[in-house]
């Protein structure tokens, strides 16, 4: 792997500047003594929440908050944005590492508590662009109010690859508040003056070689004002940040002894599976579980919602219990059939039903009554989450509290619908987020969550656990958006003169919210993201969304509407620009209007060696270019046809991040983007038949194998100012040219995933 680094070198001082007054100005350092301990917070805004921590801290325990806390035994920094596999726990605990000045491999690691004080803060910068889609003093404006409304509402998301650039100053300023904090505590003991005394690996250090480790100064440091007035180190002087770094769940993932939500135990639990309506949203009508009590183990049967559940004395009797229960179920709401959900998106297609137009360049229906007109039609299906480990939630309520355990992204949507079930105060119900074997947008939802408690709240006392099987939890996940799209547009003179692309989905957002019971007015972003934001300046141009009707419930799947959009985007440029008579790499760079854009298409140019000539006989590559979540992110892929079907070569990605903040970790995000956006555009769709999901585990929703996964070569560009994640971005663009790529190999045009129904893929 390679990184740009263009221009960055030079300014990595004016950087470190530049921060020191972010700092200053658009950050407040609060404290709150407690006792042996004291407390630095970072915020945005001129009020700061109150320190979580303060409440549990024990004996000896001090809370610098709210992410670092210190006792006799060392350093725990707080993580509070989920980690699913992506390392982002790790991610935080090396941005407050680098100005705290502690060993990475002695710290120890804790999501903390649901709060309003973890706000995301990187929220609201990618809502306002749809809003307001130029740069300038309106999109300013905007982001200040969704943000203000984000930290009113304690908005502790973890998704949309906001994890880096939501934490990537305020972590570090809080390591460097509490950094300096420390050395006037410490100041005052050794009778030296702070400037002249330096920190490392937890201590702090007087020129005569005097030390004093930090767990010794919590109590002194929480007499004095927290420090405010503090600069952020250079690039260059990072001993953490921008270096290849060994994840601090490396050792336990790589010797099988990572702990994960599914694998939690604690004293006296109880075992709890589920039958739930076949159909999503089916509802129960009546159950008889006679047959269940009797089987071994069996301790009872309770409605919950959407069916029932069975408590047990170990997981696999009380899967086998569930199935044993004879129920009567309603009937679903959805279409029966899945000719009827496309049905649905093609009747949307329609002036009553537009959501948005956000982009809307030049004149495109006067272009296209001139221009010779090229059109085309293209679908997505609904695709399951399907991490690799079912979900599940420990939940134990007594009359003082109520805990639960379990792997989530929303920790206070999960607390205030457990509150609600247990008829107790938000407050008396405790959170505890446990490691995630995956999610992709699955464990934004809390249904298995709330289950548990409505049994919990019948067995007062006793931790319940429950678990999904595979086949629930793919028959009952909320999917990704099914989508359509159609494309009309004009070429002249071997260039692309208009491009017409409208979208028709249901909402994700109102399917998705309207679960915690929010309504959200005004249109959907995720209708059109991925499409009306692309970096492309084609003289006539128009975006419009049109919002079906609800269908299949959905969610949030891996850059949500960007996995539908990007696809949809990519094949309709790329049928125009073979209608000009142009090539599919040159005329994206003509037709760049951002200068992060066209310097991820050279990027990806010249590390796939991309000269207009074709790879040779039955060869081909494709090119696709997907700006998503603030990221540019350009593929090429490169097929064979072979005797056994498609096999795909290699892939090569360039990826504008603005710091490429973990080298190892940046490569094997971006990998895994595209092997996730690769093996779901070849094989897997989840269809309906009478409400019912046809694919319920892997054996029919069959992902990429191994032995088909290519060499994929990726590159980091460091030339935005903004730092941006990377968790998303690298899926829409796979898909489009991996399409590209196999019709310059066969002269097959796709225009629907997935492309095994009209391809043949070698093993």
């Amino acid at each position: 792997m390679g990184e740009d680094k263009t221009g960055k070198a030079e300014a990595g001082k004016a950087e470190a500047g530049r921060v020191k007054t972010i700092a200053r100005r658009s950050f407040l350092i609060g404290s709150a003594a407690s006792v042996g301990g004291v407390a630095f917070g970072v915020w945005r805004y001129k009020t700061p929440y109150a320190n979580p921590l303060e409440g549990g801290l024990r004996a000896g325990e001090a809370a610098l908050t709210p992410y670092v806390k210190i006792d006799r035994e060392g350093v725990t920094l707080i993580t509070p944005r989920a980690d699913k596999g992506q390392g982002a726990y790790h991610v935080q605990a090396a941005l407050i590492a680098e100005e705290l000045d502690v060993d990475l491999a002695a710290v120890r690691i804790d999501p903390g508590p649901p709060d309003r004080a973890y706000w995301n803060t990187a929220l609201a910068p990618e809502a306002a662009e749809f809003s307001a889609p130029q740069e300038g003093f309106m999109r300013e404006a905007v982001t200040g109010v969704l943000g203000s409304v984000m930290k009113f509402a304690g908005m502790q998301i973890t998704g949309g690859s906001t994890t880096v650039p939501d934490g990537f100053v305020k972590l570090r300023a809080a390591g460097a508040s509490a950094r300096e904090t420390l050395k006037l505590a410490a100041a005052g003991r050794l009778g030296v003056a702070v400037e002249h005394l330096r920190t490392e690996a937890g201590r702090v250090i007087a020129p005569d070689g005097r030390a004093i480790g930090y767990e010794d100064l919590a109590e002194a440091a929480a007499a004095l004002d927290p420090v405010q007035d503090v600069a952020l180190r250079a690039p260059e002087d990072w001993r953490y940040l921008g270096q290849p770094m060994q994840r601090l769940d490396v050792l336990a993932k790589s010797t099988g002894t990572q702990a994960y939500g599914i694998d939690f135990e604690i004293e006296g639990m109880v075992h709890a599976a589920v039958r739930l309506a076949p159909a999503q949203g089916g509802g129960l009508q009546s159950y008889d579980a006679s047959a269940a009590l009797a089987m071994r183990g069996v301790r009872g049967a309770y409605p919950v919602s959407g069916g029932v559940a069975v408590v047990a004395d170990n997981t696999w009797r009380a899967f086998q219990a569930a199935e044993a229960i004879e129920a009567r179920w309603h009937a679903s709401a959805m279409p029966a059939r899945m000719e009827d959900h496309w049905a649905a998106l093609e009747a949307a297609f329609g002036t009553e039903q537009q959501d948005s137009r956000v982009r809307d360049d030049g004149d495109v229906e006067a272009a296209l009554a001139q221009g010779v007109a090229v059109t085309a039609r293209y679908r997505a299906p609904y695709l399951a989450h399907a991490p690799l480990e079912p979900v599940s939630a420990c939940v134990r309520v007594t009359q003082e509290r109520v805990d639960v355990w379990t792997g989530t992204q929303i920790p206070r949507f999960v607390q205030a619908s457990v509150a609600r079930i247990a008829g107790v105060a938000r407050a008396a119900v405790h959170v505890h987020v446990l490691m995630m074997g995956g999610s992709f947008g699955h464990r934004l939802e809390d249904d298995v969550v709330r289950q548990a408690a409505e049994v919990a709240v019948q067995m007062p006392g006793v931790p319940v656990k429950l678990t999904y099987s595979r086949e629930t939890d793919m028959a009952h996940d909320y999917t990704r958006q099914i989508a359509m799209a159609k494309m009309r547009g004009t070429v002249k003179e071997g260039r692309v003169e208009a491009y017409d692309l409208s979208i028709a989905m249901p909402s994700v957002i109102v399917s998705q919210m309207g679960r915690q019971g929010l309504s959200v007015p005004g249109p959907d972003s995720q209708i059109v993201a991925g499409a009306f934001e692309q970096p492309f300046a084609i003289p006539h141009h128009r975006v419009t969304g049109y919002r079906a009707e609800p269908l299949a419930p959905i969610s949030s799947w891996r850059s949500v509407g960007a996995s539908t959009n990007g696809f949809f985007y990519n094949l309709g440029l790329d049928e125009l620009i073979e209608a000009a008579g142009a090539d599919p790499l040159e005329e994206r760079l003509r037709l760049a209007s951002d200068p992060l854009a066209r310097k991820v298409l050279e990027a990806v140019g010249e590390m796939s060696g991309w000269n207009g000539a074709g790879l040779g006989p039955r060869r081909g590559r494709g090119i696709a270019l997907t700006r998503s979540f603030g990221v540019q992110c350009a593929e090429v892929v490169e097929v064979t046809d072979t005797d056994e079907g498609i096999r795909i070569d290699k892939v090569y990605v360039a990826a504008e991040v603005g710091r490429v903040l973990d080298p190892v970790t940046f490569e094997n995000q971006v990998q895994g983007g595209v092997i996730w956006g690769l093996g779901h555009a070849m094989n897997c769709e989840i269809t309906y038949e009478g409400g019912v999901a046809e694919q319920q585990n892997f054996d029919s929703f069959e992902g990429m194998r191994l032995s088909q996964c290519p060499e994929i070569v990726v590159r980091g560009l460091e030339n935005a100012e903004a730092v941006r994640g990377v968790g998303e971005p690298p899926v829409p663009p796979a898909a489009p040219a991996l399409a590209g790529a196999i019709y310059a190999a066969t002269g097959v045009r796709l225009r629907e995933m997935p492309f095994s129904k009209f391809v043949a893929f070698a093993g």
